[in-house]
């Protein structure tokens, strides 16, 4: 072979190794960017990989919220009408937080089974509700209005 020839062909490979390390460097951080989103019943029956970061959307259930006295933390459960899930939040809440609306909330679930949330978001308006939420609450076969008229559901 020829040096040129050689030495061209180096550079190729070169080239190729740097790109191959940084689509592989790419590729793992946004990995590790990765929220995934989790029913109140997948998180029951055990799906979500211990230790893994990731949201869940459900409904706020009725009579479940729970304030401690002085101190910004709260407890309440969020459902999607077939399985709950208990959510410890320390934080200020979303103005539009409220029993039997709908809600995601990101975090981690702890050893006890209480998922313990870094961040809630709450529905912009009256009539929205998050699509994971929607498509979750209709995987289920239950609806949030089903159960608001059925008198369920609050905030109506």
């Amino acid at each position: 072979m020829k040096p040129h020839r050689r030495k061209r062909l180096g550079i190729i490979l070169f080239i190729a190794f740097g790109l191959s390390v940084a689509v592989g460097l790419t590729l793992y951080a946004l990995s590790q960017n990765i929220n995934m989103f989790f029913t109140p019943t997948q998180v029951a029956e055990g799906e979500v990989p211990d230790g893994q970061h990731f949201r869940i959307g459900g409904m706020v259930k009725d009579g479940s919220i729970v304030r401690e006295d002085g101190t910004l933390s709260v407890n309440f459960v969020t459902t999607d009408f077939a399985s709950e899930v208990p959510i410890h939040y320390v934080g200020i809440l979303p103005d539009l937080f409220r029993e039997g609306q709908g809600i995601v909330a990101e975090g981690i679930v702890d050893d006890r089974g209480v998922f313990q949330a870094s961040k809630v978001l709450a529905k912009h308006d009256e009539n929205y509700m998050s699509p994971e939420v929607k498509a979750a609450l209709d995987a289920s076969g239950a609806s949030a209005e089903n159960h608001m008229s059925l008198g369920e559901g609050g905030g109506r």
